[in-house]
């Protein structure tokens, strides 16, 4: 069997947006009968909550989609995951420009926003840290929205 292919989705601290796009991703990529191709994993540009748990709050939102994330922990980026993962996905453009500042000393794969693979006009997952539970749900639409289009394009290099 080939070697699996590695996506990585990045935003600030790995509590929030990244974890329920692996969480999503990971749903996606099982109804799909992909989870033998694709490892999915997680991480964010800062270093404050290494080791924790996703926000209770997104926990929450995904729960009521049926996607458990609870047992994920937040881990901070390292530039060998520029090697490592074939996806380097950020949530938004600050993110992907620390990031890019790293790739551009380092190589690897480029990362870009994981938003590009969605049909949706936005191209940033807004941080619903600091706002209400409404913003964990539009969260999930817009990440399960970009998972599908990045879904058809790992179906594509797979085939």
């Amino acid at each position: 069997m080939a070697e699996p292919v590695r996506v990585l989705f990045v935003c600030l601290g790995n509590i929030c947006r990244s974890p329920t796009a692996e969480g999503v991703f990971r749903a996606q990529v099982e109804a799909a009968d992909l989870a033998e191709q694709v490892q999915i994993d997680s991480c964010g540009t800062g270093h404050w909550h290494i080791g924790k748990s996703p926000d209770a709050r997104a926990q929450e939102a995904a729960s009521r989609r049926g996607i458990d994330i609870s047992g994920l922990r937040a881990r901070q980026f390292s530039p060998e995951d520029l090697d490592s993962f074939d996806y380097v996905l950020v949530m938004d453009r600050q993110n992907l420009a620390d990031i890019k500042d790293i790739w551009h000393q380092n190589g690897g794969t480029r990362p870009a926003l994981f938003l590009d693979y969605g049909r949706s006009k936005h191209d940033e997952v807004p941080d619903p840290y600091y706002g209400g539970a409404d913003g964990f749900e539009r969260v999930l639409d817009l990440i399960r929205d970009a998972g599908e289009g990045l879904l058809a394009d790992i179906r594509g290099r797979l085939a």
